[in-house]
């Protein structure tokens, strides 16, 4: 679903801290850390995860699957195309 690195990539965008995303996203300012602390894939409670990834999106954030079209390769992160 979503990377440790890629919300790292995300917020760096965005140019929010933790305290911020948590705050964007409903979810403890200990999830968001543990979340980010872990390697690979992010793994815990749905919702939560859901919480995550639509803040990012409401953002203007879009995540890059491994499987997504993207001149790069593997996963990523990218600000959304205004026209979209």
């Amino acid at each position: 679903m979503i990377t440790a690195a890629q919300m790292r990539a995300a917020r760096a965008l965005l140019g929010i801290d933790q305290r911020q995303l948590a705050e964007l996203s409903g979810v403890s300012l200990p999830t968001i850390q543990r979340m980010e602390a872990s390697e690979g894939t992010v793994r815990g409670v749905i919702d939560t995860l859901t919480k995550v990834v639509e803040a990012f999106d409401a953002a203007g954030i879009e995540l890059i699957g491994d499987n997504a079209p993207s001149q790069g390769r593997g996963r990523g992160v990218r600000l959304k195309d205004a026209k979209a």
